[in-house]
Formats: structure tokens, sequence, C-alpha cells
């Protein structure tokens, strides 16, 4: 043993060192009745009294004054010596009046017969733990009364099972249940039902298990059973070991965002549409422009041919062909020119059995062979009030149509039979007699969602880039306008069956008109001196050629410029004029030629089925492409003062 040079010490002055040696608890004894004893150090560092200013006073001191009156203190003593310890928290007072939070033991003394001599205590200084754990306790609260004031999301806890165990008022809000309604049942009970038995719900759970988080959109229920789209986030909430405690989810009501999205997509979608639209119109109505003019070519040479020359009985029939070939392609112009402009209708009484026999060839090729049409119509019908050349588009859309629903073939029925009160079944239809035309396809057939869309513009369920949408609009304006209606039937899995109602003439007069006597036909007129005006050269020579093979004399010019140059040097008797040329359009020119000389006789040469805006209606207008038969006969009204034939004003 290794000798310091100090004094030996004996065990109560080890103790007695030992203890004044602790400065962070106060260790001192108290007499029986409560009295200090001693003070070591720690109790002077943070209670602040020597040890001669406390020796033989009361501990009960330290106490806040109503905890005096109170008798804490004689309780505390009372405690220890009866149940042999007392330990517990509270706030003390220091010399200087301050306070801290102290924790406290009090171990009672006893000598070996058992009589009570005293009592050791022994005080912690825990301020600083506490008013750590007084911040926590804050910030829980802040925290949880800041849960359970967010309305806009569903904030709750869930068990490991995926139980709930917390609801805030947003749950309550968006998902309908109170807290004691919804507290211990499975989350999946807001889930449909289709989503439980797939297992979404248990795979959620896997996934933020796994993950730590899941996130997810899709449908979720409320209490009263309505939908609502939601945007769901899991994440997994661990103990300090890593053990999985449960789970926080937060769901939010995103119904109004995604259809607000939804909208801002379909509008983009027909924008894209009907800038499609607007181009191809363009695109339609130069190709149509340049077609009828070389359709004009070939009728006009082909008519001049055959007034030139005597042909035998094989070239007359090629050129009878090639008539006819022309007069399909002007045609097929007009029902192009359908798609870049709106038409006006040509109302009148049309045999809907008649327009589909004569179109059955058209038809086929247009279905394919995979497609057996089938027709049903009774002996005898009624004519309808429309526009044939229109009905004719309808038709073939919606024969398009059934054979887009029928990919590897099937029949489809065109029919027609007569409704004598079609108002019963249709209160928008008017009174009397309709016909109804009906096609019906074997197709895959619609669903309720479907088809009530089915006749909005740009709708198609035939993928981008594979249909516009706008053939069942198309068909369903040309029935308004004809005072009818169109009707859809379908259902998944069986078929469709469109069905256009139109009043029968009887019924309905095509014209609101009144009638007016039957116009002679005008004599033949004399020699003129005729200017033809066209921007192409090939339209205007043929032009020229027929208007000289009637005998006419004939200037011409290539625009409305060289035109008018005529004019003021020559004597002109007659105009025949382009409608559609540089620099100065067809009715451009015949507003000046109005006002310098409106003596003139005017005939503008169109292909197109409407004029401009600016167009006087009182203009002749003459169909291109057209033979020499059409030109002298509107030269034979223009020269007679007969005017330009008004066309009937329908109001439907």
């Amino acid at each position: 043993m290794i000798d310091h040079g100090g004094p030996a010490l004996d065990g109560e002055d080890r103790y007695r060192l030992l203890v004044d040696a602790i400065t962070d608890y106060a260790i001192y004894m108290l007499d029986p009745q409560g009295n200090i004893v001693s003070w070591n150090a720690g109790a002077s560092r943070f209670k602040g009294y020597e040890a001669a200013e406390v020796l033989g006073t009361h501990f009960s001191r330290f106490y806040r004054p109503a905890d005096r009156e109170g008798g804490l203190p004689l309780v505390a003593l009372r405690h220890a010596a009866e149940e042999g310890r007392f330990e517990g928290e509270g706030w003390r007072v220091r010399k200087d009046g301050s306070e801290f939070w102290a924790h406290v033991i009090i171990d009672p003394i006893r000598e070996a017969n058992g009589n009570l001599i005293g009592f050791a205590k022994i005080t912690r200084d825990l301020t600083e733990r506490r008013q750590a754990e007084e911040q926590i306790r804050k910030a829980e609260q802040q925290f949880r009364l800041l849960v359970q004031g967010v309305t806009d999301y569903a904030i709750y806890m869930m068990d490991a099972e995926g139980n709930v165990s917390s609801w805030n008022a947003g749950a309550e809000r968006i998902k309908g249940y109170l807290p004691d309604e919804i507290i211990g049942r499975h989350f999946s009970s807001f889930f449909p039902e289709q989503d439980r038995l797939a297992g979404i719900p248990a795979r959620a759970l896997e996934t933020a298990r796994r993950d730590g988080r899941y996130e997810s959109e899709g449908w979720r229920l409320r209490k009263d059973g309505t939908r609502f789209w939601a945007n769901a986030i899991i994440d997994a909430i661990r103990g300090e070991d890593g053990a999985l405690i449960g789970f926080a989810k937060i769901t939010r009501d995103i119904t109004e965002k995604r259809d607000a999205q939804e909208a801002l997509e379909l509008a983009r979608e027909e924008l894209f549409q009907a800038q499609k639209m607007e181009a191809l119109g363009q695109l339609t109505g130069g190709v149509a422009h340049d077609f009828n003019n070389l359709l004009m070519v070939i009728q006009a040479s082909l008519d001049l041919l055959q007034r030139r020359i005597t042909p035998g009985p094989e070239a007359q029939s090629l050129i009878d062909n090639a008539l006819q070939a022309t007069q399909r392609g002007a045609s097929l112009t007009q029902r192009l020119l359908a798609f870049s402009r709106r038409q006006d209708l040509d109302f009148e009484p049309v045999d809907l059995w008649a327009l589909i026999r004569g179109m059955t060839d058209m038809l086929q090729r247009s279905i394919g062979p995979a497609i057996v049409v089938e027709t049903r119509f009774p002996l005898s019908l009624p004519s309808v009030c429309t526009d044939p050349n229109q009905m004719v588009n309808a038709l073939l859309n919606l024969a398009i149509n059934a054979r887009d629903a029928m990919p590897d073939g099937g029949h489809l029925v065109i029919g027609a039979r007569l409704e004598t009160d079609a108002a019963r079944r249709h209160p928008d239809l008017g009174d009397g007699p309709y016909l109804c035309l009906y096609l019906q396809d074997e197709g895959q057939g619609m669903d309720q969602d479907t088809l009530r869309n089915a006749p909005s513009p740009f709708f198609t369920t035939k993928g981008i880039g594979k249909g516009t949408g706008l053939g069942l609009s198309m068909v369903q304006g040309l029935m308004a306008q004809s005072n009818g209606k169109l009707v859809l039937h379908s259902e998944p899995g069986a078929g469709t069956t469109a069905e256009l109602w139109l009043p029968i003439v009887e019924a309905e007069p095509c014209s609101k008109q009144e009638h007016k006597p039957m116009e002679t036909r005008p004599a033949k007129v004399a020699h003129l001196s005729v200017l033809a005006v066209d921007d192409d050269p090939l339209v205007l020579m043929n032009t020229v050629m027929m208007l000289e093979d009637m005998g006419h004399t004939v200037c011409e010019a290539s625009s409305g410029t060289k035109a008018l140059a005529f004019l003021a040097e020559r004597k002109i008797d007659l105009i025949v004029t382009d409608q559609a040329m540089p620099q100065m359009t067809g009715s451009q020119l015949a507003d000046v030629v109005r006002e310098r000389w409106p003596h003139i006789p005017i005939i503008l040469a169109t292909g197109y089925s409407e004029l401009p805006p600016e167009a006087r209606a009182d203009l002749l207008r003459l169909s291109k492409p057209f033979g020499e038969r059409q030109l002298e006969d509107i030269i034979q009204r223009a020269m007679s003062g007969t005017g330009r034939p008004q066309r009937p004003a329908y109001d439907g």
C-alpha cells in the first residue's frame, strides 16, 4: 500500500468527504421534525444557501408559500416515515427567490431498534429537463392542434395492421365519418369493392412497410357511398429500435383538380382537332378549286369534241364514260367542300330508297367486302324533306362507323319504317308522320357514357389520328336543320342502331316560300360580245371556245385588272368571270362593274359551294365544272333579265 503522507481517514470521514464533494445533488440530513442538521456543497450550489444559514432551520423554507400552507413538507415526511420512502417532483425556491424544478427523495433514518432519528434528503435540479419536456409537450400539443385544424387533408394514424387509430377534422369533412364511427376499423373501408377484391389496400401497406412510403391516386368512398378522386400518401412509422409501430396516412380530395385537368386536356384536344380541321378545310378548298378547274377543262373539251366531230359508236361510248366521270368528280368535289366550309342546304323531296339504291356501289366500296349490306324497305314509302347530297354524306359516315365497329366483318342492315306519331316517342319532334331510316350493325356496341357523348363534336373512340370525331355531329346537325332527329341505341356487345327521323313531304313542306308559277325558258340569245375572265389559261381557253361555238365574239382577260382595262376600251354585252383569282376576285370585279357599267350582266363561275360574304346576293352563279349546255342556259337567263334564281329559304 502506498503511503501519501496524509493523515489516515476513518469510514465516517470518508463518507463525509464523499457527500461534500457531490455538487449535482443536494444531500442533507433532517431531524425527525424536519430541521436541517447537515448541508453539502451540492445543496449550497443550486439552492444558494451556505451551511451556516440553513442549519437548524426547517426544510419547508425551500417550498413555495402556497405549498407550505397546504402542508406539503409535512406530508412528504409523514409518507417517508410510514412508507419507508418518499419520491416526487415539484417547484422549489432558491435563496434569491428564483424557482427550480426539483426531483426529491426522502428516506427515513432509524436506529437498530427502529426508532426514527431523522431523514436523508436528496434533491436534484431538473429544471432544464422539465423545460425540455415542456417544450416537447407544447410542440406535441401544437402539432396536434395543427393536425386537427387542417380540413383540406385527411390526416390520421393507423396501427401496423391498418386499423385507424386517430382521426382529424379534415378526415371527418372529406370522408364523412365521425371519430367514434371509424377508429378501430380497417382503412380498406375507404376503397371501392373492386379495389379491395384486387388487394390494393394490402399492397399499399406492404409497399409502405418495405419502402417506407406509398403514394397513389384513385377512387375512394365516403361514408354515404359517393366517390371522390384521392391523392393518398402512407408513411411507415417506426420506433427507435426500428420496429414498425404503425402508419401515417394523408389523403386529399383532388376531384375538382382532376376534373379541371381532364377539361383542360379535352379543350386542348378539341383545339388540336379544330386546328387540324381548319388546316384540312383550307387544303381541301384549294384542292377542290384546282380539281374543279381540271374537270372543267376535261368536260368542256369533251363537249366541244362531240360538237366538232362525228364519233363512231365505240368512240361515243368512251366520250360518254369520260363525261360521266367528270360529273362524278364534280360530286366528289362538293362532298370535299362540305368538310371545309359550312354549306347551305338544298332542301327538296328525297326518295330515300332510290337514294340508297343509287349509292350502293359507292357504299360497298367504302365499307369493304367483309361487310354484308342488307336492305329492308317497305314497298312504298313517302319522300322526306332534306338535302340529298348531305344525306349521302350522312349515310356514308354512319356506314363507315359501323364498319369500324365490326373489324372482323358482319352484317349491316339499312332499312326504313313509317312512324305516324313520332312525337309520342320523341316529344321534341313535330306533330305528324315521320320516316325513320335506320342503320343497324353487329359491332362491339357502346356503354352508356360513350353513347351519351358519341354525337359530341370531336368525341371519338377510334384513337388519336384515326377519326375526327365530327361524323356523328355532322349527321346530328343535318337532322336538326331538316326538322328531324338523330337517335342512337347501343349496348356493349349488342351492336349499335342509328336512327334518322325525318319529316315526310306531305307533313312538312320543304320550303316555306310561296309557290311561284313555272318560269318559261328564255328564247335563245343573239350574237353577243362576251368578256371571259379566268386566271387559269386552260379553263379560259375552253370557256372561250364554248362561247365562240355558240356564235359569240369573245375577249379574254386573265385577271380582274385586265378585264377592267378591256371594259374601258370596248363595248361588252356580257361578262363571264371566275371567282377565285389573285389580287381581285370575281365578286370584287362585279362590284366595280356594277358601279361603272351597271347595264352589263355578270355571270360568276366558281367551284365553291359558298361565295364570300362580300359577294352580292343577286349575282348569277355558274357552278364549275360546266358544259356548253349549262353555259348557254345561264347566258339566256342573264340576257333575258330573269336574274339569279333564288334558293328557297328554309327555316328548319
